[in-house]
C-alpha cells in the first residue's frame, strides 16, 4: 500500500503551513510520520490511499501488522504472445512481492493453443497472473499490473470500449476473479522494452519452454 501524508505545521510562534507529501510506500511513511511527530508541530494529519481513502495512524499500524505475514506490497509485469503460422500463444507473468520483511519475485508462463489474437493472449497473461496471485494468498489488497498492451490496459482501465466479443469476455472474467479476490487493480502502460521479463517468459512459452521459479530478491 502507498500513502501520501497531508497536514499542517506549526512553527513555535503560531504560523502556520499546508504542507503534503509525495506517494510512499505506508511502512515508510509512518517511519517518517514518527519522527515528524516528535517535534510536536503536526496538525490535522491525514494519511491517504491511492484510493482516496483516509486512514488514521492506529489503522495504518494495524492493516501492516495484520499483512506482515501474507503477500503484500505486489506489482504485476505481464505479456502475451501470439504466433499466426502455429496458432499458438504464449503467456508470462512476473509478480514482486514483499511477505514476513522479504522480497520474492515469482516467474510463470504456460502455452495455449486455444486463442485467436495476440489480444487475446495479452488478456490470457493477465487472466494467468491473477490465477498466480490467488494461490500466492493475495487478496483484499492493491495491485499494480504493468502491461505494454494498449488494448489491455485501457480496456481494462475504461478508456477505450470492449467491442470484440472474446475480449470483453476475458474482461468481464478478470473483473469477476478480481472482485472474488478483492483485489483493487491499478493498470499501467509501459512500452514494450521496459517489459523484458514478462515478455522473454511469453517467448519461451511459445517455444514450449514452461518456466515456474520463486526467487528472493536481495538488494545490494
Amino acid at each position: 500500500m502507498y500513502i501520501r501524508m497531508e497536514w499542517i505545521y506549526r512553527t513555535p510562534k503560531g504560523t502556520e503551513v499546508a504542507c503534503s507529501s509525495e506517494e510512499l510506500p505506508a511502512a515508510h511513511a509512518l517511519l517518517i510520520l514518527e519522527d515528524m511527530e516528535k517535534s510536536g508541530r503536526l496538525k490535522n494529519l491525514l494519511l491517504i490511499d491511492r484510493h482516496d481513502s483516509t486512514w488514521t495512524v492506529k489503522e495504518l499500524k494495524n492493516y501492516l501488522k495484520g499483512i506482515e505475514t501474507d503477500p503484500h506490497n505486489v506489482t504485476v509485469y505481464f505479456d502475451g504472445g501470439f504466433d499466426l503460422t502455429s496458432r499458438n500463444s504464449g503467456l508470462g507473468c512476473v509478480i514482486y512481492y514483499e511477505q514476513s520483511g522479504k522480497s520474492f519475485r515469482l516467474r510463470r508462463n504456460v502455452s495455449a493453443n486455444e486463442h485467436t489474437s495476440n489480444n487475446e493472449a495479452e488478456y490470457a497473461a493477465l487472466h494467468l497472473s491473477i490465477q498466480e496471485l490467488d494461490l500466492l494468498g493475495v487478496h483484499h489488497l492493491p495491485v499494480k499490473f504493468i502491461g505494454d498492451s494498449q488494448v489491455v490496459i485501457k480496456q481494462m482501465k475504461e478508456e477505450w470500449p470492449t467491442l470484440e466479443k472474446d475480449l470483453s469476455g476475458w474482461a468481464e472474467r478478470i473483473d469477476k476473479k478480481l472482485k472474488d479476490l478483492g483485489i483493487q487493480a491499478e493498470y499501467e502502460l509501459i512500452p514494450r522494452k521496459s517489459n523484458g521479463e514478462a515478455d522473454k517468459l511469453a517467448s519461451q512459452a511459445l517455444n514450449g519452454v514452461e518456466i515456474t521459479a520463486k526467487s528472493e530478491v536481495v538488494e545490494e
